[in-house]
């Protein structure tokens, strides 16, 4: 079956001219085709009632393996905008927050002081053991120049680091992306990064892939682990349709690779804290079962929301605070009963704060500056990180003004907690320097040695009118080996077997394959000074 119309029930276009038919098929990409289906990986997983999405071929996880570093992040995402000023209060100046926010804001009465400058609501008592055990630090006033008050945008700024401009990719897939350059062809035996809940950020977006996915359930993925492949991806139609249907098969059956190990983790970890009935427990509860079951992963990622709050803020938010206090606490202490709490760290994110005043719906809007908590063990003690932002001191949109850059925060963690070189955040950071800021710990005595030279060699494939050229950039004369390959790493043929000189060099993809090519998607694998580097294209 070849006829494009089986991807919709829209028979309108019946029709149409075909070469206008064509057309459509030839710049639909891989990635167009996923979301036209409504699929943001390669179906779904539910751990413990939550949804989990694996995150592939992580060079982190590869790197880390390799170093003494057994140190974990996981990320929390406060989706919406969390409110800053009422979740940690800045008792210090009470009066002017009090008249700010004559409605929505909390009694001197119910607030716990965290020292004589800050509090936070008493709601949130499940913290007040977690600071006193040194196991919390804010930082304060954490935003970016120029906020945008965009959910989307803000949010892809936040997993880009771009803030001047749209950049495709996320922090955490360029770093995959660089270090695991075959990931294609050569995908790891285990899953390095695990996302629960939503699916489908920027951050884990690198300039070929998504290096997230999602699988099926657990009871599917024991069963599949024992008998084999789902789908076949051999006998399929020779047009755009069975290219089409080839990647989405070939991507399912690759999910196959993580099934047994997720599931056994899961199986293996047991939780003993008392969570509670939040979402955000709920992924909490299903993250440490993981990391306890010995999955090894070393970044994972949940999400909490919404913290949109424009109207009717205050049981909404105390709703969510209330998850994520008692959510926190739960998972220190379920960790620390196997002694890994002190390996690892969290840290909330939202795209942006609130407005320091309220608006005419007991609400707050859009706003900028906000803090970022971090929990753990290895934080070394409790604290607040950098100045608060004045509260009577605002930009042009009413917004308090940052004093902190999230991005030096990611700098930190990248640099004293997973312990990488300075290369290597430069790549991450899209080369630009961040001020380190002081959260407790820093890499004495663990081995960076393994992370330090990975731009050896560059490569992407160049669309021209005439073709598609391979286009490298070699950092010295040595021979090089140039194969293709289709979807499911079946070897097309031998693009280039020659010395390649120093500099810039192409291969043109249509001249250099003896057999005619179809249209579609394509792996190219360059053999280059004992390295392999991978990378897909489509054939238009």
């Amino acid at each position: 079956m070849c006829d494009s119309h089986f991807f919709s029930p829209n028979k309108s276009n019946k029709g149409k001219d075909k070469s206008v038919h064509d057309q459509e098929h030839e710049v639909w990409s891989r990635r167009s085709f996923i979301q036209a289906l409504g699929i943001a990986g390669s179906g779904s997983m539910m751990l413990g009632n939550q949804m989990l999405s694996a995150s592939k071929a992580s060079p982190l996880s590869i790197a880390l393996s390799q170093s003494d570093n057994e140190n974990i992040l996981v990320i929390i995402r406060l989706e919406g905008g969390n409110d800053g000023l009422n979740t940690i209060v800045p008792v210090y100046d009470y009066a002017s927050y009090a008249n700010l926010r004559p409605t929505i804001r909390h009694q001197e009465n119910e607030l716990l002081n965290l020292n004589t400058d800050f509090a936070i609501p008493n709601y949130m008592n499940a913290l007040e053991s977690v600071w006193g055990d040194g196991q919390m630090k804010v930082v304060h006033g954490v935003g970016y120049p120029e906020q945008n008050l965009s959910h989307f945008r803000s949010t892809d700024i936040w997993a880009s680091t771009a803030d001047t401009y749209e950049e495709p990719t996320g922090w955490w897939g360029r770093y995959f992306e660089e270090l695991y350059p075959d990931y294609l062809i050569n995908p790891p035996e285990v899953p390095p990064a695990v996302q629960v809940g939503n699916v489908g950020n920027l951050i884990f977006e690198g300039n070929n892939n998504n290096y997230a996915f999602t699988v099926a359930n657990i009871d599917q993925l024991q069963n599949v682990a024992e008998n084999g492949t789902l789908h076949d991806v051999v006998n399929l139609p020779d047009c755009v349709y069975g290219d089409k249907l080839l990647y989405m098969r070939a991507t399912a059956n690759t999910t196959l690779t993580y099934s047994q190990v997720l599931h056994d983790a899961y199986i293996a970890g047991t939780n003993n804290a008392n969570y509670g009935n939040g979402p955000l427990a709920a992924q909490l509860a299903s993250v440490a079962k993981l990391i306890k079951g010995g999955l090894g992963t070393k970044v994972y990622m949940v999400s909490l929301g919404s913290f949109d709050t424009h109207a009717n803020q205050v049981d909404q938010h105390q709703n969510l605070l209330q998850d994520l206090s008692s959510s926190i606490k739960a998972f220190y202490e379920d960790l620390a009963t196997t002694g890994m709490d002190d390996k690892v760290l969290s840290m909330t994110i939202s795209e942006f704060g609130r407005r320091p005043y309220e608006n005419g719906s007991n609400g707050t809007d859009h706003g900028a500056a906000s803090p970022m908590m971090l929990f753990g063990t290895g934080l070394n003690g409790s604290g607040f990180v950098g100045n608060h932002p004045d509260i009577n001191v605002w930009d042009n949109n009413d917004n308090l003004i940052p004093t902190s850059d999230f991005r030096q925060v990611y700098a930190t963690i990248l640099t004293n907690w997973f312990c990488l070189e300075a290369s290597v955040i430069d790549n991450i950071l899209l080369n630009e320097a961040y001020e380190p800021l002081d959260l407790g710990f820093n890499c004495e005595g663990l081995s960076t040695s393994n992370f330090g030279d990975i731009t050896r060699f560059s490569h992407a494939p160049v669309y021209q009118n005439d073709g598609v050229y391979i286009v490298m950039n070699f950092p010295h004369m040595g021979h090089g080996v140039i194969k293709l390959y289709d979807l499911v790493g079946r070897e097309i043929g031998t693009l280039a077997n020659q010395m390649f000189s120093q500099g810039k060099q192409q291969v043109k993809v249509q001249e250099s394959i003896a057999s005619k090519l179809s249209l579609g998607q394509y792996i190219y694998r360059i053999s280059f000074g004992g390295q392999h580097y991978s990378k897909s294209f489509i054939l238009k």
